[in-house]
């Protein structure tokens, strides 16, 4: 199943119900709405919006598949997406073998926890990882694990206003092992190479950075070369990250996260998508 609503300025939303090649390791992941313009998509090895991710503890849990349902309400378009969260991180070389043990992820996750966490070491660890992953081969793949949770996410798209409302039900969670929460929200860095944001912040390439905290009330990623942009706000009870990657073959994706403990509820935040004059 694939859902298609346009928007103005000859955007569009989609979403189709299976992973789809995107020539990235993160092929295997579930992806949520993408961004169109004028037919091609702007998602790059990004997600797409509103796509929920689990943490326990350092390591993190992605999304392997979705079941959707599609209705119409009060002049909009609403989506709702039910995600299966029950793919981790590995890594493979060629011959599809690479490291076993899981003291080697553990250290993996601790390593990248540090990195989210203390920005002066991201320079350092990304060394080291690329380093590690050319001496021997090793590429991102991801492992189907027992199902964690299931996540109900409502989109309610309202095409002339160029809005995406997103809503998550964390009542599916398990009551033990989940620490966080994160809402993804990321297109190509390819596309949008510009952040700005409420407080006059103007950051191109490199110095967006990889994953900081949005102290502003409102930010966007744009292209400097169309003019198309996503804006998100603020949401009590969360904290809004940043963060563009540029690595080769495996990263390119720029956005947001919105960061919630599990015990928040329901969780609902606006997308909005326009092209500048």
């Amino acid at each position: 199943m694939r859902v298609t609503v346009p928007l103005r300025d000859d955007l569009a939303l989609t979403i189709a119900d299976a992973p789809e090649g995107n020539g990235y390791p993160t092929s295997r992941l579930q992806r949520g709405l993408s961004l169109l313009d004028a037919g091609a998509d702007l998602a790059g090895e990004g997600v797409g919006f509103g796509v929920p991710v689990l943490k326990r503890g350092p390591q993190t849990v992605f999304p392997g598949a979705v079941r959707l349902a599609e209705r119409a309400a009060d002049g909009e378009r609403v989506v709702v997406a039910e995600y299966r969260l029950d793919l981790v991180e590995r890594l493979a070389g060629r011959d599809g073998r690479g490291p076993s043990s899981a003291r080697f992820y553990a250290l993996r996750d601790a390593a990248a926890a540090l990195h989210r966490q203390v920005p002066v070491l991201r320079g350092p660890l990304t060394a080291v990882s690329n380093g590690v992953r050319r001496q021997h081969g090793w590429q991102t793949t991801f492992e189907q694990t027992a199902t964690v949770a299931t996540l109900a996410v409502t989109y309610r798209i309202d095409g002339g206003a160029g809005r995406l409302r997103v809503t998550l039900d964390t009542s599916g969670l398990p009551s033990e092992g989940v620490t966080e929460v994160v809402v993804m929200n990321e297109l190509g860095a390819g596309p949008f190479d510009q952040y700005l944001d409420s407080d006059g912040a103007r950051l191109h390439g490199r110095r967006i950075g990889t994953w900081d905290v949005v102290c502003a009330s409102g930010a966007c990623f744009a292209s400097t070369t169309t003019g198309v942009a996503f804006r998100l706000t603020q949401v009590p009870g969360a904290t809004l990250y940043r963060g563009r990657e540029v690595v080769g073959a495996r990263l390119s994706w720029a956005g947001f996260g919105y960061s919630l403990r599990p015990g928040h509820g329901r969780f609902t935040y606006d997308v909005h998508l326009l092209r500048a004059p």
